[in-house]
């Protein structure tokens, strides 16, 4: 009794993961654009300053961190994309951001592997994960292991290194595809 009990239990567990698992890749497949190379975007740190907020440009190019809660995005709850601030690559999708309680956008999953990078960061003492646009360059945040399932990851990013690309409707998606 006790076997067919662990083993239904079981059998359980794996369908739940496997679901997760569906949902991760169905963001990714929402996002096929894969990033390459040379689109890489390349630009003098004046040219960067010119074109961000004061805010943006301590945080993407000087490697900053917003204060925790102070961001736009950290209880942003739409349906839609995240985005690079400085490039618009699609970086996460709403449907992997949870409610960590650390006070700056979470995910558990990038959008598309090609589009984030990580690095070794050890600034201030510790060693951590950072991570980056892989066409621009600029800095997101940190990538934590203390996630949710089905990954584990907490991607930890500040709202000043984001935009929000909200989710278009079918219907509105439809008509637009007829004209």
């Amino acid at each position: 009794m006790k076997i067919i009990f662990i083993t239904a239990m079981l059998s359980l567990m794996m369908t739940a993961c496997a679901q997760n698992k569906a949902q991760v890749q169905g963001a990714a497949a929402n996002q096929e654009e894969t990033f390459s190379l040379n689109d890489r975007i390349e630009k003098s740190e004046a040219e960067w300053k010119a074109q961000m907020s004061e805010m943006e440009y301590y945080v993407m190019r000087e490697k900053g961190t917003e204060r925790a809660f102070s961001g736009d995005l950290w209880d942003h709850k739409e349906t839609g994309v995240y985005v690079c601030a400085a490039c618009k690559l699609p970086l996460f999708s709403s449907e992997t951001k949870f409610k960590s309680g650390t006070g700056w956008p979470s995910y558990y999953a990038k959008i598309n592997d090609s589009h984030v990078k990580e690095e070794t960061d050890s600034a201030f003492g510790m060693l951590r994960t950072e991570v980056l646009c892989a066409r621009c360059d600029a800095h997101l945040g940190h990538v934590f292991t203390d996630g949710p399932p089905p990954t584990g990851l907490r991607y930890c990013i500040n709202s000043a290194s984001l935009d929000f690309e909200k989710a278009e409707k079918k219907a509105d998606k439809e008509k637009e595809d007829k004209k």
